[in-house]
């Protein structure tokens, strides 16, 4: 199990803004910044459907129209279905994060995770990405931030239906490898706990940050690293609160959370250090974690995490925020 091998460096691009989260983006604007991401070297990038009712999946396939199949990674997402019917993108039931793709496509959307849903569901992926194969399928959002009190009976569908059918093309080599794209901690640790289906990694958004990681230490990734399932951290920058932005968990950004900010961001200044780098080697230096996919939506910004992947920062940093109480003391930190 795991996926370390498989992708071609530790930093991919997350594709949700492609959707119109947020904001509509002009189809130019979309397009530059996946050629920039091409051109910056990063080959991993992820999708869903979720994203902007198919926006996301369409605009990435097109913007990789042409490149070599063989030189990326894909992984997309199962677990809601897209129709030809339209409905008010902006009256959608999203639990904890409504109104987040109202400027998406109109396409009325179902959550579904039953074993003919996801087959379909992959299907579909693959004409709107406009490619022959996927290398990793998410079960997406099976959680309690977007099916609440249901969220249980929810995931037991998930694991009857679309856990055995992506395993099951896992092993038939249709696709190369699965597991679940959440943001919640309980999903994943409820399935490391599984005897059968197994799968190989999870994406995590938003629970291995600087602002929100002490229960994913607790026992999701001590648990992950013992069975040898990798982790790829999603929302590294915390909705964009951590790259100079005001949401955080898909919403405006409570007082609280922009203190904690402005004092990780003023220790940062203390010791010449970008506020994204901190984000994104925190993030990296567990064991347990295979690659970070943060969000883009403007070409600019590529150079701006590729340049923090590889930028220096002192030992003294990560030990003034643990001094500080601002990252748990047992959380890893980079080695310089």
């Amino acid at each position: 199990m795991g996926i370390k091998s498989l992708l071609p460096g530790r930093l991919g691009f997350g594709t949700a803004p492609l959707g119109n989260m947020f904001r509509a983006i002009p189809e130019e604007e979309a397009a530059a910044t996946v050629a920039a991401a091409w051109d910056q070297g990063i080959r991993y990038f992820d999708t869903a459907p979720f994203y902007g009712a198919g926006l996301s999946e369409i605009r990435l396939g097109e913007a990789l129209a042409g490149r070599p199949r063989d030189a990326y990674v894909l992984s997309t997402k199962v677990g809601r279905v897209i129709h030809d019917d339209v409905e008010d993108p902006a009256a959608r039931e999203l639990g904890e994060k409504g109104g987040l793709f109202e400027h998406g496509r109109p396409n009325r959307m179902t959550d579904d995770y039953t074993a003919d849903a996801t087959l379909r569901s992959v299907e579909d992926s693959l004409k709107r990405l406009g490619t022959d194969r996927l290398d990793i399928v998410w079960v997406h959002d099976i959680a309690q931030d977007f099916h609440g009190d249901q969220w249980l009976a929810r995931y037991e569908t998930a694991r009857t239906g679309a856990f055995r059918v992506l395993q099951k093309l896992r092993d038939e080599g249709v696709i190369k490898a699965w597991g679940l794209g959440v943001n919640k901690v309980e999903p994943i640790e409820l399935t490391l706990d599984l005897d059968e289906p197994r799968p190989d990694a999870f994406l995590l958004a938003g629970r291995y940050t600087l602002l929100d990681h002490d229960r994913a230490l607790q026992r999701l990734l001590p648990a992950a690293a013992e069975q040898g399932v990798d982790m790829v951290v999603g929302g590294p920058y915390s909705s964009g609160v951590l790259a100079g932005g005001r949401h955080f968990e898909y919403q405006e950004a409570p007082q609280a959370i922009l203190d904690k900010v402005d004092r990780i961001k003023a220790l940062a200044e203390r010791h010449g250090v970008s506020i994204k780098a901190a984000a994104l080697q925190f993030a990296l230096a567990h064991p347990a974690t295979a690659a970070v996919v943060p969000g883009a939506t403007r070409p600019s910004r590529i150079a701006e995490d590729v340049a923090a992947l590889h930028e220096q920062v002192p030992a003294a940093f990560w030990a003034d925020l643990r001094a500080e109480g601002l990252i748990s003391p047992f959380a890893p930190v980079p080695t310089v």
